[in-house]
Parts: structure tokens; C-alpha cells; sequence
């Protein structure tokens, strides 16, 4: 059986506001205030710096403790369920994932994040209807409509893997049932 996995790109990131807030400034006025504006980095930027940088810990806590004062920045949630995925928690990344979705159920971006883990865990079925969840609220979600399709082609690997082991399929059949399932393995890589 081929081993199939997601790749990173699956989940989605927020945005570097801290980039466009420099380019700003220096646009509207200047290299001193791009040094000013780099200085006063957003906290969201700062937590992703420290998470890039491997210090997931750190950006963890800082994102508790903003957390703790701001509990429905629905901003700062998406990226702390982001760093507990990372950083192997997945069952509280999801627990966090799952609360957004309720408390935020017009957000797309949850649900993709949720497939990824349903897809990890091996959970296709949830993972299709997570994503089906999130293409119904924006279609134009390409990371979405990427990782449905490739959540698609696991599926029919898996369907022509069960099907390859069935009794019933002998010979010629079985070792075609095989090189499929192991075409679409290649294609997820």
C-alpha cells in the first residue's frame, strides 16, 4: 500500500501583514518610517516569525496570553490552532479548529484546516465533507479545491486497493487494481 501524505501547503496561512504594513510606509513616507514600522511588528506577524524560527513554544504562549485578554479574535484562534498542528498537538489543533467552525461558521479556512488533520488521522470522509463545508462557503478557495481533489484521488486508491485484495480479483485484474492505486500514490507526492 503507498504511503500517502499531505503535503505542507495544505494549510492555510494568514497573511503577512507585516510586509505590506512596511511597504506601506516606505511608500507613504520614506526609509524612516519602513524602520519605524518594522519596529512595531503586529503581533500576528510576530507569532508567525517565532514559529518560522522554531521557537513554537514561545509563539504559543504568546498567542495564550493574547488569547486570554481577546478570546474572539477569530485571527489569533486560526493561528494557534496553526501552531498546535505544528507542533504535533493535533488533537487540541482540531478541538480548536472544530470550535471555530462554530463559533465562525461562514469562515472557509477552518474547515480546510480540519480536513488536513481528518486527512492525516486517515479520516477521508470527514476530511471530504470539511472541505466540501468550506467550497460551499467560498469557491474560489483554491487551496480547498486542491486538497479535495487530492483528497478525491485517496480515496479511489484506497477503493482500488480494496478492491485489489478482494478475492475475486485474481490475475491480471488484481495486478491492474495494484499499478493504479500505485499511479495515484506518484501523483500525491
Amino acid at each position: 500500500m503507498p504511503s500517502l501524505s499531505f503535503p505542507p501547503r495544505f494549510f492555510h496561512r494568514p497573511r503577512r501583514a507585516a510586509i505590506t504594513l512596511m511597504a506601506l510606509a516606505a511608500l507613504a513616507g520614506g526609509a524612516a518610517h519602513a524602520r519605524q514600522a518594522a519596529q512595531v511588528e503586529p503581533l500576528p506577524a510576530q507569532i508567525t516569525r517565532l514559529a518560522q524560527q522554531g521557537r513554537t513554544d514561545e509563539a504559543l504562549a504568546k498567542a495564550r496570553e493574547h488569547l486570554e485578554r481577546e478570546p474572539q479574535d477569530v485571527q489569533m484562534r486560526f493561528i494557534q490552532s496553526n501552531l498546535l498542528a505544528q507542533s504535533g498537538r493535533t488533537d487540541e489543533a482540531e478541538a480548536a479548529l472544530v470550535q471555530l467552525t462554530r463559533d465562525y461558521p461562514e469562515l472557509a479556512e477552518p474547515y480546510n484546516n480540519l480536513a488536513v488533520l481528518h486527512a492525516a488521522n486517515g479520516h477521508l470522509e470527514k476530511a471530504r465533507e470539511a472541505l466540501e463545508t468550506a467550497l460551499r462557503l467560498d469557491p474560489g478557495y483554491a487551496t480547498a479545491r486542491e486538497n479535495l481533489g487530492d483528497v478525491y484521488l485517496r480515496l479511489a486508491a484506497s477503493a482500488y486497493e480494496q478492491a485489489a485484495a478482494r478475492p475475486e480479483s485474481a490475475g491480471e485484474a488484481r495486478q491492474r487494481l495494484t499499478d493504479k492505486a500505485a499511479a495515484i500514490g506518484k501523483l500525491l507526492r
